[in-house]
């Protein structure tokens, strides 16, 4: 079932949680791919020069858009990772196959290798990673669900975590992977590891699935080397370690929209700084805040997002 989609997967003798992590959800993020691929090579070999070492649970590794992936562009036809409305779930799940275009199979495929690993390992807690990367470079941060658990979580990544961007966009995978659409208890967090090419994209990733694996108990701290924490904590080190939602740009169908050139990740602008130009003129910051995700990239229905600190983190 899906042999394309599957990076791999690794079980412990105990059982444990099922991690499920996407790499390439859309397809010119090659980051989270090699990451997992790199992972599971790692697990392979960890109990030959660590006999201690125990793994807990099942890890699987899926990748997002295959066919974007194939083409090496963000995706076909639609952002696949604003389709996962349980409106639009439905309409796939209830359509013939030769109605459904790329991004549709998509997501049918990937449910039937979600739920197929569901109903074959039987967790008591389900976890999803979305492994991410952006256009600009500047910056790592995880995106949480509105949660308890998913925000600890995200804290543990050691990256500046984004609250309240769930809002600004519809139909992502934090959206759709919850409580709500799954059986066991169910959990999901987003890590964005640096700029698509950028290698050490693919180094903080492994260091964020290290940690999210310590933290839902998949492997023990002191199995975890230090440097995994570092990496991570080094290139967070003058970013707010909290962070929320002020605004988001909407790119509409037709607005020509241009990100103007060379920001990156967490820079400060100010109120009335123009970012981007569209047909209507000038692109204005709407207050003094930090820029996140500006885009650089010809496709993306989100132009650029404010953000502000969170005191007290």
């Amino acid at each position: 079932m899906g042999n394309e989609r599957y990076i791999g997967s690794h079980e412990g003798s105990k059982k444990g949680p099922l991690l499920i992590v996407f790499g390439a959800m859309h397809g010119n993020e090659p980051a989270g791919i090699k990451a997992l691929d790199l992972m599971f090579k790692m697990l392979e070999v960890e109990p030959i020069t660590n006999p201690e070492f125990h793994f807990c649970g099942r890890l699987v590794g899926l990748v997002g858009n295959t066919r974007a992936t194939e083409k090496r562009v963000r995706y076909i036809n639609r952002d696949l990772n604003r389709q996962w409305t349980l409106g639009n779930v439905a309409r796939i799940q209830n359509s013939k196959l030769e109605d459904l275009d790329e991004e549709d199979l998509e997501i049918k495929e990937i449910l039937e290798v979600v739920h197929h690993e569901i109903e074959m390992y039987q967790p008591e807690k389900l976890v999803f990673l979305d492994l991410h990367t952006t256009t600009a470079f500047g910056g790592i941060f995880s995106i949480p669900q509105e949660t308890e658990e998913s925000i600890r979580i995200a804290i543990e990544l050691h990256a500046p975590v984004i609250r309240g961007l769930l809002k600004g966009v519809k139909g992502t995978t934090l959206h759709y992977f919850n409580n709500e659409n799954f059986e066991p208890d169910t959990v999901a967090v987003t890590f964005e590891s640096g700029q698509h090419e950028e290698q050490l994209s693919v180094n903080r990733a492994i260091a964020a699935l290290t940690n999210c694996m310590r933290t839902i108990g998949c492997v023990e701290e002191l199995h975890v080397e230090n440097r995994h924490d570092s990496i991570l904590i080094e290139y967070s080190k003058n970013l707010p370690k909290v962070a929320e939602l002020i605004s988001a740009h909407k790119i509409m169908p037709g607005d020509n929209f241009n990100m103007a050139p060379n920001y990156k990740n967490f820079q400060a602008v100010k109120k009335g700084e123009t970012l981007g130009t569209d047909k209507n003129g000038n692109v204005v910051a709407k207050e003094d805040s930090l820029i996140l995700m500006p885009l650089y990239q010809k496709k993306g229905d989100d132009g650029f997002f404010l953000i502000k600190t969170v005191e007290g983190f």
